[in-house]
């Protein structure tokens, strides 16, 4: 499962972060974003510290076409026709806003509706849960 953003720096670390503590290593994660920024957004990395997650060593990955070739699924947040189109993958366009320049207490509404998406997916999926 593929997740991308414009700077992967927040949505779509939040997204790939959440699916990976849940589902552990029954789903291999990767997040990308079509305009990578140097780093994750501090202010993410503390709304999911929050939560329990930790996404300080993460670092924003430059989205290729391979990556999303190699995915069964890619969840977008806002990379728009950036992210290649590729026959036979399942898209999903999850519509959220953005958290870059948000303080933390803008960010928190944003991580909460990832997390419950990604629990809703995984119930999907049929994949229990570790959290």
């Amino acid at each position: 499962m593929l997740f991308v953003c414009v700077h992967n720096a927040g949505r779509s670390q939040m997204g790939a972060a959440f699916l990976t503590h849940l589902a552990g290593d029954k789903i291999q994660v990767r997040s990308a974003g079509s305009a990578p920024a140097d780093t994750v957004n501090p202010t993410v990395v503390e709304a999911m510290r929050e939560v329990g997650v930790d996404i300080s060593a993460e670092t924003p990955k430059v989205l290729t076409a391979e990556a999303v070739q190699s995915s069964d699924v890619v969840i977008t947040m806002g990379c728009g026709d950036a992210c290649p189109y590729f026959p036979g993958k399942r898209y999903v366009d999850w519509k959220l806003d953005d958290p870059a320049g948000q303080g933390v207490a803008a960010v928190r509404p944003i991580r909460d509706e990832i997390e419950r998406r990604i629990r809703g997916l995984l119930t999907e999926l049929g994949i229990q849960t570790a959290g």
